[in-house]
This record gives C-alpha cells, sequence and structure tokens, in this order.
C-alpha cells in the first residue's frame, strides 16, 4: 500500500463529519461485476451487481476472456446507475476501494484501470483491496432488511469458502490474520460445480445440488471426508471427487436419475462435514468462540444449518444473508473503507494478481 498525505488529509476531513463519508467499492476479481456505496458504519447504501451465468453456462466453467469483455462493457455504465438509483453525486464519495488481488488477471485489471481513471477523473483517493479481506467484512454489512451483529468483537475463527477458496483464519483483528488452514488441492465450491458437471446438471453447479439434495439421504452414499482424521486444519476435495466419479461409473444413466436426490444430498454431506470437522477442532484447539462463514458457498444451504446448530454450543455464529455471501462489491467497499481509515491508499503504480493468499502476504 502507499500513502498519499493529500488524499489522506482530503478523506479523514471526510471521516471527522466535514462530509459525506461514503465509499465506492468495485469488484471484478472473476466474473461478477459489482459496484457498491457503503458507509463508515458498513451501511450499503446501494449494491448492484451483474452475473454473468448465463455467458458461462454453455462452456461449463467461466471462460476468462469472455468475464473481462462483459466487466468492461458493464462497469462504468452500473456505476453511473448506482449513483443514480442512490440519488448521489461524486462529491458524495470520499474514495473509492477496488479488488486487485487475487482473481483472473484481465478481470482484476478492468476494474483496478476504472478506479485508478476514475481516481484521476474525480480526484478522490483510492485503495486496493484483498478480494478474501473483503469476504471477512461481509458479514459487518448491513442495510434496510438486515443489521449488522453489534457485539460480536475478535479475535474470531473465519472460514471463507468459496468456489476458488477454502480457508480457516484466525482473525485477530482488522488487517492482522493467521491461516489457520487451506485446501491443498481443489476448494469446496470446485468440489461443488466438478460433481454437478459429472451429473450434467448446469453451471454453477452448488445451487442445484443444494436444491436437489432436499429431498435426498445424507447416508446413502458413503464419501470420504478428504483430511478428517489428520492432525491439522487443511482441507482437501480431490479425492471425494474421484470417489463420485467412481461411484458415478458404477451406475446406468437410469440409475443416476432415479437416484439423483440421494447421491446430491450424500455428496454434499461429505463437503459439508469436512467443513464443520475443522472448523470444530479450530475452535477448540484456539480457544476460541465465535466464528464466521462467509463466501459463495455460504450460502449453502446445509453448511448455513450446520454452522447455526454451534450457536447451541454457546458459540457465536455470524453468517451474511445470501446477497452478501457472493462476490459483491459493498464488502470490497467496507474493507477498503478500513484501510483508508488506517491511513493506507494506493497510488497509480498498484498492480493486479492472480494469487495473494490472505495471511501470507
Amino acid at each position: 500500500m502507499h500513502y498519499n498525505q493529500g488524499f489522506g488529509e482530503m478523506l479523514q476531513c471526510l471521516l471527522k463529519g466535514n462530509g459525506v463519508p461514503m465509499i465506492l467499492g468495485i469488484e471484478t476479481s472473476c466474473d461478477d461485476t459489482s459496484a457498491a456505496i457503503v458507509r463508515t458504519d458498513g451501511y450499503v447504501i446501494g449494491n448492484l451487481l451483474i452475473n454473468q451465468d448465463e455467458v458461462h453456462r454453455p462452456f461449463g466453467g467461466i471462460v476468462p476472456e469472455i468475464a473481462s469483455r462483459n466487466h468492461t462493457f458493464y462497469l462504468l455504465n452500473l456505476i453511473e446507475r448506482l449513483l443514480e438509483e442512490s440519488r448521489l453525486g461524486w462529491k458524495d464519495i470520499g474514495g473509492i476501494a477496488v479488488t486487485n488481488r487475487p482473481g483472473l488477471l484481465g478481470s482484476l485489471l478492468v476494474g483496478v484501470i476504472t478506479a485508478k481513471t476514475l481516481s484521476l477523473a474525480k480526484n478522490k483517493p483510492f485503495v486496493g483491496v484483498h478480494h478474501l479481506e473483503g469476504h471477512i467484512m461481509a458479514p459487518f454489512l448491513s442495510d434496510e432488511k438486515h443489521k449488522a451483529p453489534l457485539f460480536f468483537k475478535d479475535p474470531f475463527l473465519a472460514l471463507v469458502v468459496s468456489g476458488g477458496h477454502t480457508a480457516l483464519y484466525r482473525v485477530n483483528k482488522f488487517g492482522n490474520y493467521n491461516v489457520l488452514g487451506e485446501t491443498i488441492d481443489d476448494a469446496a465450491g470446485e468440489a461443488f460445480d466438478k460433481f454437478a458437471k459429472m451429473l450434467n446438471l448446469g453451471y454453477p453447479g452448488g445451487a442445484v445440488i443444494d436444491r436437489k439434495a432436499q429431498s435426498g439421504n445424507i447416508s446413502r452414499y458413503n464419501f470420504p471426508r478428504g483430511l478428517g482424521k489428520e492432525d491439522n486444519l487443511n482441507f482437501s476435495f480431490s479425492g471425494l471427487k474421484t470417489s463420485a466419479l467412481l461411484q458415478l461409473e458404477k451406475m446406468s444413466d437410469d440409475e443416476k436419475s432415479k437416484n439423483i436426490s440421494d447421491l446430491c444430498a450424500s455428496y454434499q454431506e461429505a463437503i459439508v462435514d469436512s467443513l464443520m470437522i475443522k472448523v470444530r477442532k479450530a475452535l477448540k484447539l484456539y480457544s476460541l468462540n465465535k466464528v464466521i462463514v462467509t463466501g459463495g458457498v455460504s450460502a449453502n444451504s446445509r453448511l448455513r444449518f450446520c454452522i447455526e446448530k454451534l450457536a447451541e454450543e454457546s458459540i457465536e455464529v455470524v453468517i451474511p444473508p445470501l446477497k452478501f455471501c457472493t462476490d459483491n462489491a459493498a464488502m470490497i467497499a467496507y474493507a477498503g473503507l478500513k484501510r483508508m481509515e488506517a491511513n493506507e491508499f494506493s497510488d497509480l503504480s498498484l498492480t493486479v494478481s492472480a494469487r495473494s493468499e490472505l495471511g501470507h502476504v
């Protein structure tokens, strides 16, 4: 991060009440184009998102070149629409926060170049934000339908689980994270999508599997819990995928169709159970009684149910509402605001990174 004295003084004036302290967030790390405006207290004034699922569905996954091209087409119009719908002007915006790592390089570049251009054109400070730090801030956003937890204090355990990331962190305070465990192969979201592809359920697969699992038997098929008995907090889903593939190879198309709900329920349970085993182990090992779950897979109904059951064991649990689970600019704006409050800003030398794990840098 780079500190810009002029921008720093400008923002501090806003934070002290001499202006309207609102931050514009930009998120283009993968295939969702999002822009948001967030107040200093984490209240979301507006959060818009354009989803590209329909464009990528024929390919069974995200095509990076298509994703970045669509960001270029949508982003500026989305920001203009956001300001219009929020009834705000650039005079109301105190700064710009943009995801610059990790993610698809082409997609990240669109967001970062846009943020730099707007910073110069509108004379606003900007800051690059780590995508996973944004996810960790997501449970603390609020809006007219959702109130953030008021008394949830650090340190706490954070399970960040999505299509590209699955990791456990000890959050000591904002900006201070210890990596406790992470996936050694696929992320949980990838495991969902790949199983859906095996069953020709379409893309993205996680939501489809969740729906079909509702009426299924979680114990019908005995899928493995990767690293479940190992004395560490890492995750692995490659063995689960292999086991599922071998099971499907033994079944006819008719058998798969008749047992689709049980297959989805058993496979989903293996993923959720793998996550819960490590969450419980981490809470005990580090004597923590607070946990957040965030990222796209935190929208999974079975995972939400199992995590919420921890509250019966005197564990404080926070999960963001569904609209803040997947990639969104509101979480980036809030994380960027916290960085700016600490006098951290970026300048025109800001770059992007495809891989930059939180807590390792």
